[in-house]
Parts: C-alpha cells; sequence; structure tokens
C-alpha cells in the first residue's frame, strides 16, 4: 500500500484527463519540489465534499485519481504544474501531513471496454454534446475530439460533461464502464430538463 504526495482540490480528476495547477502555498511547493526528485513523479487526486482545503478542516473523497506529473514551470513567487491522470484509487487512510496532505491508497481496477457497450457509448456522446451545446451554445462542441481508445473517450465524455462535482464524483466511482455511461447519460439528461426549464 502506497503513501502519495495529495492535492484536495474543488473538483474531480478523471483518467486520461489533464490537471492544471499553479502552486504557491509553501507546503506544497515542498511537495512538488520533493516531487521533481523522483524519476516517475504522481501525486493523488480528490474532491473536497465539505469545507476548505486552505482552511483545513475539510472533509475529503475517498476515490480519486493519481496523476503523473508532466511539467512544471516556476513563475516569480508560484509554480505551475501539469499533471495527467492516470489511475483511481481509494484513500485507505490519511496520514500526518509532514508538511502536505499524503495518504495510503489501494489502486482501483481499470474499467474493461467491450464492443457490446458501443452503443451506449454512442448515446452519451449524442447527450453530452447535446447538453454542452445548450450550456454554452451551438459551436462549442465542435472542438471536442475524443480519444480512438474507448475507455480514454468514456472517461472525456464523464470529464467534459457539464456537471456538478458531486455528479462527477459519481461517475468516478463506478465500477464497470456500463454503469459510468448508463449513469453519465442519465445525469446528462437530468440536467438537460433543468436546463429547459430555465
Amino acid at each position: 500500500m502506497a503513501v502519495s504526495p495529495m492535492f484536495p482540490l474543488g473538483s474531480v480528476l478523471f483518467p486520461f484527463m489533464p490537471i492544471q495547477l499553479r502552486i504557491f502555498e509553501p507546503r506544497y511547493l515542498t511537495l512538488v519540489g520533493r516531487m521533481l526528485d523522483e524519476e516517475e513523479p504522481e501525486f493523488g487526486v480528490v474532491l473536497i465534499e465539505r469545507g476548505s482545503e486552505a482552511g483545513g478542516g475539510d472533509q475529503r473523497a475517498s476515490v480519486g485519481t493519481m496523476a503523473r506529473l508532466v511539467s512544471a514551470a516556476a513563475g516569480a513567487d508560484d509554480l505551475f504544474i501539469v499533471g495527467l491522470g492516470t489511475k483511481r484509487f481509494t484513500v485507505e487512510r490519511w496520514v500526518d501531513e509532514d508538511p502536505y496532505p499524503q495518504a495510503k491508497l489501494s489502486m482501483l481496477p481499470d474499467l474493461e471496454w467491450s464492443e457490446k457497450l458501443a452503443p451506449l457509448r454512442d448515446q452519451a456522446e449524442a447527450v453530452v454534446r447535446r447538453l454542452i451545446t445548450r450550456a454554452a451554445g451551438p459551436m462549442s462542441d465542435d472542438d471536442i475530439e475524443l480519444s480512438d481508445d474507448p475507455v480514454a473517450a468514456v472517461w472525456q465524455l464523464a470529464a467534459i460533461a457539464p456537471l456538478g462535482d458531486y455528479d462527477s464524483y459519481t461517475l468516478l466511482r463506478s465500477t464497470t464502464l456500463g454503469g459510468l455511461l448508463r449513469q453519465l447519460i442519465d445525469l446528462a439528461l437530468e440536467a438537460e430538463e433543468l436546463w429547459s426549464a430555465e
């Protein structure tokens, strides 16, 4: 069971998706500094379910996503880092913050694709694209290109769907790709109804 440096954030990171962070707190600058000494630097990302990370006393989600550090660039008083989501994990327990958040993690199995899911994926893509157009305007979904990797494409759909953080967290916790797609369709249709009612 690995101990990993952690970023509790106000948003969900999905596998295969990029994350950009501006690092300015001393403890997180220390975290990144230590990561840069590693051959394959990684960090965990979890959603803050309640409270504020900056003030402490936050309540953190138990399922998150590992991110591989892709790049780091120094600013005047801060760092800008880019990571790429890889595997999902469950937090077994948080360990002492010395000086930044750390947790013992168990990795979750990757979700597996089956060609039987293709119609469901097509339906999910249609609903998500329709919702994006409704939320952001008719030109907004033209630039969306999904991965040729079907598993990556499903996670991309979950990431680009204009849903709230708790809905995104529900999707992140999916145990099968079919379950993820069905939940995504249901949540997107619910969101579409809300947009229609406004």
